[in-house]
């Protein structure tokens, strides 16, 4: 295993965190170990953070370490600044702390752009060169792979799909009514359920998969999605809706991207079939045909360890950038 080398993955997360050790040849990647805790107040945290990479880097010598981490980033200088989801981390300088504790070159990225690049590398998009990742879970953002390396635009909000408005009613997503996000999420789902649900019940509807007005605000979209596989039409119809719109929002895309990979991970992955038929029936409606018919529209590929991969992927690619300059 000459050629390989050791890399630490640090994937920080509202709920939880992880920091995983794994071997890498670029091509190919080994987990090693990995130390899972919960996401607590932000000096707690980096503390439980830079334990587990002491106790990893004792082992081997550490080649580089990436994190990844929700908006809002400044990627280039390594500062984490106050995402919504981490109360209390106000430009958090990760990448200094960790290159001075460790002496080794640290890289931070969004989480979107660094599943993109475990996508493109180890997962559904290895054969691409202008590939698009959409996470379609939480929230519903894009990363992007052109001519074979991450773009992240002029100061790092490439890709913000999810804040493009459909139309000009609907659920609110990232802020604002009637946006991609608003129609193509969890949370998405779960207000649009919550609606549907409540007006078929005031009219005195059965409903197969929920029991009363006030239990329809507790929808999530995994209940939905096993009440739509049962046959319920209210279910189907919902997922058909969101099929629908996550159709709009790839043609978009497309027609700005013309990306030959398009990668839909979380929800998608889950539920393509309640999605896919929708999906692709809205693009051949608004989509180029030169755009939509040199693309392959897939589901993402690593399952529950893209976030590993995600994390490690930074490290690999900021040390395969920082050798190349």
């Amino acid at each position: 295993m000459t050629d390989f080398k050791y890399y630490i993955g640090i994937d920080i997360g509202g709920t939880k965190c992880a920091v995983t050790s794994a071997c890498s040849d670029g091509a190919q990647i080994s987990f090693r170990d990995k130390k899972l805790f919960p996401t607590e107040d932000y000096p707690a945290t980096i503390e439980r953070i830079l334990d587990a990479v002491e106790c990893f880097s004792r082992k081997e010598k550490i080649s580089s370490i990436g994190v990844s981490c929700g908006s809002p980033l400044d990627a280039e200088k390594g500062i984490i600044l106050s995402p919504p989801n981490l109360p209390g981390w106000d430009e958090v300088r990760i990448k200094d702390m960790l290159e001075d504790r460790f002496g080794t070159g640290a890289y931070l990225e969004n989480d979107a752009n660094a599943c993109a690049l475990a996508e493109y590398r180890f997962g559904a998009g290895r054969e691409s060169r202008n590939m698009i990742f959409l996470t379609f879970g939480t929230g519903f953002g894009a990363g992007l792979i052109l001519d074979g390396r991450l773009y992240r635009g002029t100061n790092g909000y490439a890709g913000e799909i999810g804040h493009v408005r459909l139309e000009e009613s609907g659920p609110v997503g990232y802020g604002k009514e009637g946006s991609c996000e608003g129609f193509c999420s969890g949370g998405g789902l779960a207000r649009i359920s919550s609606e549907k649900v409540k007006h078929a019940i005031r009219e005195g509807k059965s409903v197969s998969f929920c029991n009363s007005v006030a239990e329809a605000d507790s929808l999530n979209a995994k209940t939905v999605a096993e009440a739509a596989r049962r046959g319920d039409e209210l279910a189907l119809d919902i997922y058909r809706e969101c099929g629908r719109n996550l159709g709009r929002s790839v043609s978009i895309l497309l027609d700005i991207i013309n990306p030959d990979t398009v990668v839909i991970g979380s929800i998608f992955e889950r539920s393509e079939d309640l999605l896919r038929a929708e999906m692709e029936k809205a693009i051949s409606e608004e989509a180029l045909e030169y755009t939509r018919k040199i693309c392959k529209i897939k589901k993402a590929e690593l399952g529950d360890l893209i976030g590993d991969y995600a994390a490690v992927s930074i490290a690999i690619e900021g040390e395969k950038y920082d050798n190349h300059r």
